[in-house]
């Protein structure tokens, strides 16, 4: 090895090395770990590891009504979080490049949501839902408002979906004012020279050339979604009656409060693969439809 290649290569290992190890600790080891932990029944306490075989995804598959009604209810959240998430996200990014005085502050104003932790945001609007829509509906009369928005099935899950929506609107509104800032302005130009209408405008022209950002903002949006957790637990705690317990929450409760590890990393296993071939059919889907402006 010359002198030269020697230091390339230290180079890349006081850069590079450090990374490399703490992702193959916190990381790699972890997960080849789980694998195998999901064919035991390893309580994740002692150090009895009795290897079972396919019987835990067995029962998750045969047996477990818990683990099948946490992920309908991930799949109805995600469908719902991710097309109202994105809307709303791309009809503030519309807003504030447009030519108003104010537009910097609104996207201050529409960013801060997501600064907020997951629990913390979670309690707040627990406490807006249970005291605060009551107040206001108690004074106005109004039907929304005194709506049980955490006490049944229904609207426990709106009120997530809510939050949600109001969390993550303004992150995606960042990722499109930068796609939308990039639409070449003499093409909207020509368009409405053409007589384009702005709807035309929206669908023929901005919604094609913003497509990136669009891949991005599904993929971001849809591994949230379906990892959702923080959120969940201060919300609701999967109640009322579970109907509301997201897979991660019922992971959660199988592997550290039931002291079933082994049922835990397996159901786990079996939502990585899931939410795995998801995204990567949404990132094929998407990406066949960018274009180049």
């Amino acid at each position: 090895m010359n002198k030269k290649a020697r230091a390339e290569w230290i180079r890349q290992l006081v850069f590079v090395g450090p990374a490399v190890v703490f992702f193959t600790l916190i990381i790699a080891v972890p997960f080849v770990l789980s694998i195998y932990y999901g064919f035991t029944s390893w309580n994740g306490v002692t150090a009895n590891v009795k290897w079972v075989g396919l019987d835990n995804y067995k029962q998750v598959f045969l047996e477990d009504d818990g683990f099948r009604t946490s992920f309908w209810f991930t799949a109805r959240y995600t469908v719902a979080a991710v097309l109202l998430t994105n809307l709303a996200g791309f009809g503030l990014a519309l807003l504030v490049t447009q030519k108003i005085r104010t537009s910097n502050l609104l996207r201050t104003i529409f960013f801060l949501p997501n600064v907020i932790g997951g629990l913390l945001l979670g309690f707040i609007w627990s406490f807006i839902f249970v005291k605060g829509f009551a107040a206001i509906g108690e004074l106005t009369g109004i039907g929304f408002f005194e709506l049980p928005w955490l006490g049944t099935s229904g609207t426990a899950f709106w009120g997530i979906v809510i939050v949600t929506v109001w969390q993550y609107a303004g992150y995606l509104m960042v990722i499109y004012i930068a796609a939308l800032m990039n639409v070449p302005p003499e093409l909207m130009e020509a368009a409405r020279i053409d007589g384009a209408t702005r709807l035309q405008l929206l669908r023929s022209i901005i919604v094609p050339l913003i497509m990136p950002a669009v891949t991005v903002s599904l993929f971001l949006t849809i591994s949230w979604s379906f990892k959702v957790f923080d959120l969940n637990l201060s919300l609701t705690g999967g109640g009322p009656y579970g109907s509301t317990e997201s897979v991660a929450l019922n992971i959660y409760q199988e592997a550290f409060r039931n002291n079933r590890y082994g049922i835990g990393t397996a159901k786990a296993l079996i939502f990585f693969v899931i939410v795995a071939l998801i995204t990567m059919l949404q990132v094929y889907v998407t990406k066949k439809k960018e274009v180049e402006a």
